[in-house]
């Protein structure tokens, strides 16, 4: 029995879903909605989305989140406070600054209007965000951006509805973050930050999640990439030495989360990052550089093909263009 594979574009990225039996038109249209929701509530590149009113909101106001949203901002608390303020939903507003905005301009503003900026003061998760279950209630416009676990949570997010479905063994690669549920271990490389064509090391992925962090993806000019530390407001020289990381983990927002969070640690011990090689680095194959390279997967041998992968994504990613 051949692997059976639906490909899409959906928040800015590649998704795959691989199976044992072709998917369903009905259970297709679900994990569709289930994305189109999500992107609904928490894309700043939509004008139309929840996060994009709370942005354009100019004295603040009260905002209902979905259900699921209660876990997902429950992590940022603990990730605020973990990380001395380091991880905050917040400090996309300084990648904004930087270019990486909601036009996708990645042009800098101009350093009178980001020293207005720093003048005002930066907004932070812990002191201007006033939470009451799902309801979020603000003073002034503020730029909202969860994708340092967003995307591994909408991962699992398809992976339920895989579930629900009664689909037992599937790979969900959402741009290069993977859920793997049942069939035998899939091996997955993991991209060289300097040279795509390589790999530094293999993991073997069975019921586990994985993702990467790394400065080689969505950089726009010398010293301007998406990781981005609100302790200090801006990409500093640690994270251009500390080029990627990686973590698997049973659930894929933890990962995501674990990824970018290591990146964010000054000083501390890093996280765990098991599944990676020796360093020497294998070349990967396939039509273009990315973070997964499966070998195998729900138990059917496969060419090696290189995922293109949205790595360390601190924002979330603008809509794909068509």
């Amino acid at each position: 029995m051949a692997v059976q594979r639906v490909a899409f574009d959906a928040i800015g990225t590649r998704w795959r879903i691989e199976t044992d039996e072709p998917l369903a038109e009905g259970v297709r249209a679900d994990v569709l909605e289930r994305i189109r929701r999500f992107d609904a509530t928490y894309s700043r590149f939509r004008p139309e989305s929840l996060v994009s009113r709370i942005a354009a909101a100019p004295h603040g106001g009260r905002f209902g989140f979905p259900d699921g949203s209660l876990a997902l901002f429950d992590l940022y608390d603990r990730l605020a406070a973990a990380t001395s303020g380091a991880v905050d939903p917040l400090v996309v507003r300084d990648l904004e600054l930087l270019g990486y905005d909601s036009a996708y301009s990645l042009t800098p503003a101009p350093a009178a209007v980001r020293a207005e900026e720093d003048a005002r003061g930066r907004a932070t998760w812990a002191a201007d965000v006033v939470r009451d279950g799902t309801l979020v209630l603000t003073r002034r416009p503020l730029v909202i951006d969860v994708g340092a676990a967003g995307k591994g949570c909408l991962v699992d997010l398809v992976a339920d509805v895989l579930r629900g479905a009664g689909i037992e063994r599937f790979v969900v690669d959402g741009g290069g973050d993977l859920r793997h549920q049942g069939g035998p271990t899939v091996r997955v490389g993991l991209e060289h930050p300097f040279d795509p064509r390589l790999v530094i090391g293999v993991v073997g992925l069975r019921d586990r999640a994985l993702c990467a962090s790394a400065v080689n993806r969505r950089a726009w000019g010398e010293g301007l990439h998406h990781v981005c530390s609100r302790a200090v407001g801006k990409q500093d020289d640690q994270h251009n030495r500390r080029s990627k990381t990686s973590h698997v983990s049973p659930a894929r927002e933890d990962r995501d989360r674990d990824a970018a969070r290591s990146f964010r640690l000054r000083g501390r011990r890093r996280l765990l990052r098991r599944g990676r090689g020796p360093g020497r680095g294998g070349r990967a194959s396939g039509p273009g550089p990315g973070l997964a390279v499966p070998v195998g997967v729900a138990g059917i041998p496969a060419t090696p093909t290189a995922r293109t992968a949205r790595q360390g994504r601190t924002g979330d990613c603008p809509p794909a263009s068509t």
